[in-house]
This record gives structure tokens, C-alpha cells and sequence, in this order.
């Protein structure tokens, strides 16, 4: 079994000025990183790991597990020693997530948010497990993954390279086959784009694989393009059969025809009610009417009322989260978005306390998004600040 085609693409999004998305698309390495930690420092993080991956020493043999732990250590090193000597860079981090294809196997080295899937007969799969505060929520049963694609801080990681001098690295390996299809991607992609629309696009454009990475980062954008975007494929092909294309998708399921005009327009019996003409029907059909207003009125001014009274009191509530960089904070008000990125909170305070530096048990605990009192939240943070030393 050989490797087939490859191709990425990377894009800065619409809402970020600068792109902190990096990656390596050199067969038969391939990775993703993203970087977190501002502009600068997260740009910085992600290229000091993809160029870790880049400079790859080893001749292409030996345990693929350990190759592929050890790049990512040493992505980790790098990027904890730059950070370690700029205190400018505190904080600085990056996710990574890499590929290696070796003797008829692809080994998956992981941390973070960044995530692989395997296409395969038609079907999309995600190889790799978010580390991320949503994520463990999910997994804990404490959040749906319906409400977790819209929390506030489902961008927020609790394993990155950089924070710490050494990385725990998720690694396992795929038994593959000819026609497998990889893709390694940041969350500017799936946060934009459902598994669904990523197959749908996929499905359009298998026989280019850089066309379908340019038709994602297109379908993020038109989602929002609210994060930096990467994409990168690669296939596997039969030996003997190398340069071609061994697997054909099944086509889009074609779309239902739109109604036609007639079909979306009522009869004109349909559309005039039937009015009586007796001046008593006239009058049993009014009362009720205005009873029924009357009271509607009232039931809604109640509501408001209400809803009025519990928004006042939430709004005085407290909850402790973390900020997009990964730094712990306390909020004002509830942990909730309506209408996409409108906030039902503010921060009071951000701590220089770092969420990947916390356990999990730690991160379960502080992140249950209870609400209380300010001073509650406040001495909850400080108290792990105090442990740590911040």
C-alpha cells in the first residue's frame, strides 16, 4: 500500500487578523498545529512545532508510537523552552496533532483540540479525542453535545504543548486500507462545519483532494470564519494501482425540489374565513374573542414581569470559566449565548493561572459552572493560584 494524494490549505479565517495555524504536509508526515496564547505568541508556538515535525531526523524506521510521542515532545520543548526565556511569551501554547504513515499503518500522535478523521467507505470517523473544557463536560455527561456546540468556551483546551516541560501525548495507530482517506484539521473547521456538511464537501470533490480542502475552508468561512482554518488530506492507495483513484464516494443525496408557487399558495376558500351574518352569531363570536385578548395580555405581562425579575438576579451571579488564550477567569453573570455570540456574562477577572496547568479532577471541580457569589468565585481561583504559585 502506497500513499496517494495529498494537499493542504490554510486560511486566517474572516474575524482573526493574523493566521496562528500551522502545518506539514511532507509524506509521509503530516500535522496540524494551532496556536494559542494572542497573535504573536500563538503564531510563534504553532510554527516552533510544526518546524519540530519538519525537521524529523529519523530514517523513516523503527516503532511508529514512539516516533511520532517523540516528535511531539520535542514540538513541546521547543515551544516551552521559547516561552520559558520571553516573558512576553508566558502563556504562549499550541495544539498539535500528527500523522504518520508507516509499512501499511497510520500512527496518530495528539494534544489538544485540533482533531483527525478517517473517511472510509463512504462514512466520516473522528479518530481523535478533544482535550478540551467542552469536551470533558461532554464526557462527563454534564453537558449535551448539542448545548456543547455553542457553549462560550468550547475554544477553551486543557492539554496543550508549551505549558509544561513535558506533554502527556495521546498515540495509537489505524490498521488502514487501500482508498482510506485522512483529513488532520484545526477547530476552525469543525466548529464552522457539521461532520455532515465536511462529508457532503468531501463526497463533491474526492477525486481532488486539494479541491475538497479549498471547498471546507470556503464552508467555514460562509459559516462564520470566526477561527484560523486548516485542512490537510491524505489517501492511501493498492500498490498496484498506484496514482490512481481506488475508492468512488457515493454521490450527495440529491435535494428535494423546491414547492412551486401554486404548492406554497392557498385556495381562496382557504384563505377567507367563513363570516357569519347574523347579528347574534356576530356577538357570541366577539365576547370570547376579547376575553381571550384580555387575558393573553395580562399571562404575557406576568411573563415579562418575571422573566424580568430572574434575569436581574442572574445578571448579579458569578461563575468561574476560562478566557479563549486558556487563562482561568470569573465571570458576571450566566454561562449562556443567545443569537450565536451574544454574552450573558462579562469577565471580572482573569488569573494568570493557566487551565492546562490544572488537573482534571481540579478542572471538574472549578469548572462546574455553578453560580455564586463574587467573592465565592474569587476565593475558589485564588485558592489554586495559591497552590501554583501564581
Amino acid at each position: 500500500m502506497n500513499l496517494g494524494q495529498s494537499a493542504a490549505v490554510t486560511d486566517p479565517g474572516r474575524r482573526r487578523r493574523h493566521n496562528e495555524d500551522a502545518y506539514v504536509c511532507e509524506p509521509p508526515l503530516f500535522a496540524v498545529a494551532d496556536g494559542i496564547g494572542g497573535a504573536q505568541a500563538g503564531e510563534l508556538a504553532s510554527s516552533l512545532a510544526a518546524a519540530a515535525v519538519r525537521d524529523d531526523s529519523s530514517d523513516g524506521r523503527g516503532d511508529g508510537r514512539r516516533r511520532v510521542d517523540e516528535l511531539i515532545q520535542e514540538a513541546n520543548r521547543r515551544v516551552y523552552q521559547r516561552q520559558s526565556e520571553d516573558a512576553s511569551l508566558s502563556g504562549m501554547g499550541t495544539t498539535m496533532t500528527v500523522a504518520l504513515f508507516e509499512e501499511g499503518r497510520v500512527w496518530i500522535g495528539h494534544v489538544g483540540d485540533s482533531r483527525a478523521y478517517l473517511v472510509r467507505d463512504g462514512k466520516l470517523e473522528q479518530l481523535t479525542e478533544d482535550h478540551s473544557l467542552v469536551a470533558e463536560l461532554v464526557r462527563s455527561g454534564r453537558l449535551s453535545p448539542e448545548d456543547a456546540e455553542t457553549h462560550p468556551q468550547r475554544s477553551v483546551v486543557t492539554r496543550a504543548l508549551g505549558t509544561d516541560p513535558d506533554v502527556d501525548v495521546d498515540t495509537f495507530s489505524i490498521d488502514s486500507k487501500p482508498g482510506d482517506l485522512f483529513m488532520i484539521c484545526s477547530d476552525g473547521l469543525t466548529s464552522m462545519v457539521s461532520d455532515e456538511g465536511i462529508l457532503e464537501e468531501i463526497r463533491r470533490h474526492r477525486d481532488d483532494v486539494r479541491a475538497a480542502a479549498k471547498a471546507l475552508v470556503r464552508a467555514a468561512n460562509k459559516g462564520g470564519g470566526e477561527d484560523n482554518i486548516t485542512v490537510v488530506f491524505f489517501e492511501l492507495q493498492a500498490e498496484e494501482d498506484a496514482g490512481e483513484r481506488t475508492v468512488v464516494l457515493p454521490p450527495p443525496e440529491q435535494e428535494a425540489g423546491a414547492e412551486t408557487g401554486d404548492d406554497a399558495t392557498l385556495d381562496e376558500l382557504d384563505a377567507v374565513p367563513a363570516v357569519q351574518t347574523g347579528r347574534r352569531g356576530r356577538e357570541r363570536r366577539e365576547h370570547p374573542v376579547r376575553r381571550r385578548v384580555v387575558f393573553v395580555s395580562l399571562l404575557l405581562l406576568l411573563v415579562l414581569v418575571a422573566g424580568g425579575l430572574g434575569v436581574w438576579g442572574l445578571w448579579r451571579s458569578h461563575f468561574v470559566g476560562a478566557e479563549p488564550d486558556g487563562h482561568v477567569a470569573v465571570y458576571q453573570g450566566v454561562p449562556w449565548n443567545i443569537a450565536g455570540n451574544v454574552h450573558l456574562y462579562r469577565t471580572v477577572y482573569e488569573s494568570p493561572l493557566l487551565t492546562a496547568q490544572l488537573s482534571r479532577s481540579e478542572r471538574k471541580k472549578l469548572f462546574d459552572h455553578s453560580l455564586r457569589s463574587e467573592s465565592s468565585a474569587m476565593d475558589e481561583v485564588r485558592s489554586y493560584e495559591e497552590q501554583l504559585g501564581k
